[in-house]
């Protein structure tokens, strides 16, 4: 039987780590990120993935760097045949790449070559991508450019949010990583080269990307809204504060200057841009909950105020 070690983090990686762990005892250790500040009282924190495997009995390793002596030993320890990485956040040295003898292997949430990097699932609805997916790839030292073993896609919905995209897409990363991996251990499956013509790459997401402009033509909002749910949240400024959007369409009617809110009502709260409205579906106030628009306007005016300024 392989020899398997788990590195991954975030909730993503979690239904993997889940996969694995329930696949005939092939998991013999997991690699996570270290403990981390978190909540009201910044309590140190393990990971989801250090929780789940440690509720799952497996021993885990959180080394703040892999490039150290000590870390390196540690994994090596336990003879991994191979090491799959989901959403792990650390980079891996060549002389880890190197270590295990079937490789690293990577599920990363993208149709790769298109959408490299951090924060491929956001930059897939900014762009208005249709369709998305999961990449199963062996690991080399680029930023998600090795060989890729099998895709699997699936379509964005209208109105789907990041957040939602994401959790459907972490599953499918374990179906598919469960559904090749015994392929690859044993050498039925090469891996095809990236074409590096086609790469798209999706940097990183920070606070500043999720204001809104209301110049901009709506149907470019509308993504941004849907992208940047439920973290950080796309916002506009109302009354001297932030108001959070998170979910919305484009619509084509428009009256008002950009900014401007025309119509508030049960159906959602449409909001002038430089080329047609959007429509607020879900929007939350500051401090507040996400509400839909029906339950936002219950005490609340919105109806001819100007967003933004």
């Amino acid at each position: 039987m392989a020899r398997l070690v788990f590195a991954g983090s975030s909730d993503f990686a979690v239904p993997t780590l889940e996969a694995l762990a329930g696949d005939a005892g092939g998991l013999v250790g997991v690699l996570t990120q270290p403990e981390r500040p978190a909540g009201r009282r910044r309590r140190l924190t393990p990971t989801p993935v250090g929780q789940r495997a440690a509720a799952l009995g497996l021993p885990v390793l959180t080394p703040a760097s892999l490039r150290t002596p000590e870390a390196e030993a540690a994994l090596r320890a336990l003879r991994p045949d191979a090491l799959v990485v989901v959403d792990y956040g650390l980079i891996l040295p060549r002389s880890i790449l190197a270590l295990p003898p079937a490789g690293c292997v990577n599920g990363h949430a993208s149709v790769l070559p298109r959408w490299r990097g951090a924060a491929p699932i956001q930059h897939a609805i900014l762009a208005g991508d249709s369709t998305t997916g999961v990449s199963v790839m062996r690991m080399d030292k680029g930023l998600d450019t090795g060989p890729v073993y099998k895709i699997q896609e699936l379509a964005i919905g209208e109105v789907e949010t990041a957040g939602e995209l994401r959790d459907r897409l972490a599953q499918l990363c374990a179906e598919l990583m469960a559904a090749t991996l015994p392929d690859i251990l044993a050498g039925r499956l090469s891996p095809r080269a990236q074409d590096p013509a086609a790469a798209t790459y999706a940097p990183k997401i920070v606070p500043e990307d999720a204001e809104l402009a209301w110049a901009r033509p709506a149907p470019e909002l509308a993504r941004q809204v849907r992208a940047f749910s439920p973290r950080p949240g796309a916002w506009t400024t109302w009354q001297g504060q932030r108001l959070k959007l998170h979910r919305a369409r484009a619509i084509p009617e428009r009256e008002g200057r950009p900014g401007q809110v025309w119509c508030a009502g049960p159906a959602g709260v449409d909001i002038a841009a430089g080329e047609g409205s959007v429509r607020a579906l879900e929007l939350q106030a500051p401090g507040g909950r996400i509400l839909s628009a029906r339950e936002f306007l219950n005490g609340r005016a919105l109806l001819g105020e100007q967003l933004g300024e």
